[in-house]
């Protein structure tokens, strides 16, 4: 039985910055966000948006009512909830319309949130092949104003449903896991930001991808040349090529030349939103998927996925046949296009804007599933 990614689609918010423009207003060389970090420009979000609007918004533009009636398992993989009890998938089950008898529940381990998801899903598909299951990344990345952390920011989400007939990536059994107890990024309770040991994070990242990747070719025996491309959790655009230059010298010339260039299509998204934490990886899988012409069905791709503290993970899946038809191409670069670009003083004000949950706030945002109201610590959603 196949098991996979049925459908898949990203939402981010509608404003985002121009990250030339926020490097000389922060009097830095232009060229260490656009070439050193790799990022053209950042998604910004109003305090009428959340992780719930993101990950509704993404869902909703690929589920159909039949999708709504068969799903029976809705997961949300994130480190940006606003609850310590309920789960924001709770609140998605509802605001999407999805029958009553399915479980949802939140993950959480920095931005591997969502491939756990994923994992979980697919092994309840393979027992109970009949359902559908929603997995959803969501996420907002935020490191406060002035500092190293700030260019690596962003906000939005991405929603899969996962099937028994996957119309777009078979996802394989050989997978590779790892834990290591490293202090590199964390967030205690109570923290707006996180805490982040920047030189730690990416030689752990680095050394993650190189432990699980030739362990991967060991215990399965294949290499660099049984892939078509490696997609990557991409906290900015140049962590995931730093990783995969870390293992080239490895790879022939040509197995080499292809993986860079499947890479630099996997980021043409990323460059544009920042950081999504757990919705990273799959926004570099769509960005890959839709913007590569060079990929055909039968293909298999490489995915590593990252979370800080740090939980790693090899995985592989198979282009199916006729996956290209089912891709939002147009949709999403609509999405992209379609922004408003903010000054480097909107965007500050809008970052800054301060909501107390204990007062009734109202908001006025024409975006679907916006928070309409907070009242009683409660947040009343727009559907």
């Amino acid at each position: 039985m196949n098991v996979g990614i049925d459908k898949i689609s990203f939402f981010v918010p509608p404003y985002y910055i121009d990250m030339t423009e926020l490097a000389q207003v922060r009097n830095v060389d232009p060229g260490k966000y656009m070439i050193g970090i790799g990022q053209s420009e950042m998604a910004i979000g109003p305090s009428s948006q959340d992780i719930v609007t993101y990950a509704a918004n993404a869902a909703n533009k690929i589920l159909t009512d039949e999708d709504k009636k068969a799903i029976d398992l809705v997961i949300v993989g994130t480190e940006s909830s606003f609850d310590e009890s309920k789960a924001s998938a709770v609140i998605l089950h509802r605001l999407l319309g999805i029958q009553d008898f399915a479980r949802s529940f939140e993950i959480k381990e920095a931005c591997y949130g969502a491939t756990a998801g994923l994992e979980a899903a697919k092994n309840h598909i393979s027992r109970h092949p009949e359902s559908k299951a929603l997995v959803i990344a969501a996420d907002i990345a935020r490191y406060g104003l002035n500092n190293g952390g700030e260019p690596t920011q962003g906000a939005g989400a991405v929603a899969m449903l996962i099937s028994s007939q996957p119309k777009i990536l078979a996802l394989s059994d050989d997978t590779i896991n790892l834990t290591q107890d490293i202090y590199d990024f964390w967030r205690p309770t109570g923290h707006a930001y996180p805490l982040v040991d920047g030189p730690l994070s990416n030689e752990t990242y680095i050394n993650s991808f190189n432990k699980v990747y030739n362990r991967y070719s060991k215990e399965y025996q294949e290499s660099f040349g049984d892939f078509a491309a490696l997609a990557f959790h991409i906290p900015y655009t140049k962590m995931g090529k730093k990783a995969l230059q870390s293992v080239l010298p490895q790879a022939s010339e040509q197995d080499a030349t292809r993986l860079l260039e499947r890479y630099d299509e996997s980021i043409t998204y990323s460059r544009r939103v920042g950081n999504l934490y757990t919705g990273s990886l799959y926004l570099g899988l769509i960005s890959l998927l839709e913007n590569s012409t060079a990929l055909k069905a039968g293909d298999k791709l490489g995915l590593f996925s990252y979370g800080s503290g740090a939980v790693s993970q090899f995985f592989t899946g198979i282009l199916q046949s006729g996956y290209e038809k089912h891709l939002l191409k147009d949709y999403h670069q609509a999405l992209l296009l379609q922004r408003t670009k903010l000054t480097i003083s909107a965007y500050e004000k809008m970052f800054n804007e301060y909501v107390d949950y204990n007062k009734t706030t109202t908001f006025n945002d024409e975006l679907p599933f916006s928070i309409a109201k907070i009242e009683d610590n409660i947040r009343f959603y727009h559907n």
